[in-house]
């Protein structure tokens, strides 16, 4: 699957989201980071590797209410989530081949995480109305 940018796909990631059953990987960034920049080639490589999954790349300025009230203190700052809630939210270091594992072994039912943003889906389809 593509990845998906908020910033300017938000009204088709809502309805890809509507239907989606797998997991949500959503990295949290900045257009003035150079690092998310350095990062997002490996991460829409990673997103063509996990068809089955939804990623979704989030410019932190341009859509905060995608963030539900919480903040990023450092980039990349990745959420996985599932639709049982979050598994992981927190910042990592800039390797698709750490978020990769992560991914992976979250799709085995890795323990729900506290904290992080609600059910992106729903966070998704109020930013896109």
């Amino acid at each position: 699957m593509k990845l998906f940018d908020a910033q300017t796909e938000l009204s088709e990631l809502a309805r890809e989201l509507s239907a989606h059953q797998g997991l949500i990987i959503a990295c949290y960034c900045a257009a003035w980071c150079d690092t998310c920049k350095e990062y997002r080639p490996g991460f829409e490589a990673l997103a063509a590797r996990l068809p089955e999954h939804v990623f979704v790349w989030i410019d932190i300025e341009e859509n905060e209410v995608l963030l539900d009230d919480h903040e990023v203190e450092n980039f990349p700052t990745l959420l996985v989530q599932s639709s049982a809630g979050n598994l992981f939210f927190g910042p990592m270091l800039p390797h698709p081949e750490h978020l990769e594992r992560l991914v992976l072994a979250a799709d085995r039912q890795q323990p729900i995480t506290e904290g992080g943003p609600g059910d992106l889906r729903e966070l998704v389809a109020s930013a896109a109305q």
